[in-house]
């Protein structure tokens, strides 16, 4: 793909969805108009479709049974947490509206609809695409990489932000870095009062945490040649402007 400074390449949305899917430890399910949050209870395979492990007794299981087959009876919600200490650390958040089948001993979710938000606004994800993408290859070890990043490196950070538009660091306190995937690094640069992300595009997509590796050394280089910004204004307590 190049080296060129425009390309901005993100995750499509069936894929984004997937990697949210892939990563949630976690999933609230709402039917029959109550909610319960399942704490490592589901499972998904490899078409995208939630496994949700339930007792024989639960009233869930029960519901599934009872209700229509094929309606939409149920809405399942996964948050995407950011792993580092941020404002507004949720980063999207993913719902399927479908209904159960009981299988195997467990409950097999199928969506007949998929919303995913993120701070650019809501999306409704084609069923086809959802179930044909693969999630992102660094999603389930983001939380590491981005914590190893935040806590052993933060001079690394904070060269990173030679990379940023100058205007964009006006009023900073804090720049941690809050995502990361195939195709790029987004800092979180925080403000007494707001709060804004900057995406770090890579040169070419990373399909593993070797060739991560190389693209945050590559970006490292790029910002050693970029000219310094005013240093961070850790100590301000005023407005941003």
């Amino acid at each position: 793909m190049g080296d060129s400074p425009n390309w901005t390449a993100a995750p499509a949305a069936a894929e984004r969805a997937r990697s949210v899917l892939a990563a949630a430890w976690s999933c609230a399910v709402t039917a029959d108009g109550g909610r319960e949050e399942f704490v490592g209870a589901h499972s998904v395979d490899e078409n995208g479709r939630v496994l949700l492990h339930v007792r024989e007794d639960s009233a869930l299981l029960a519901a599934a049974i009872c209700a229509p087959r094929g309606e939409p009876h149920a809405v399942l919600e996964f948050a995407d947490v950011a792993p580092v200490p941020v404002r507004h650390r949720i980063r999207a958040r993913l719902w399927l509206a479908g209904y159960f089948l009981p299988e195997d001993g467990h409950l097999a979710f199928r969506a007949t609809r998929i919303v995913l938000r993120q701070s650019s606004g809501a999306v409704v994800v084609d069923l086809d695409e959802f179930a044909a993408a693969e999630p992102d290859p660094l999603a389930l070890a983001e939380a590491h990489l981005l914590t190893h990043l935040a806590d052993c490196h933060p001079d690394a950070v904070e060269r990173l932000t030679r990379l940023v538009d100058h205007a964009s660091l006006h009023g900073a306190v804090r720049v941690q870095p809050v995502a990361v995937d195939r195709h790029g690094l987004t800092l979180r640069i925080e403000r007494s009062r707001a709060h804004g992300d900057v995406r770090l595009p890579f040169h070419a997509p990373a399909d593993d945490v070797g060739q991560l590796t190389e693209r945050m050394h590559a970006l490292l280089t790029q910002a050693g040649t970029a000219s310094c910004p005013r240093a961070l204004q850790r100590q301000r307590t005023d407005g941003d402007g």
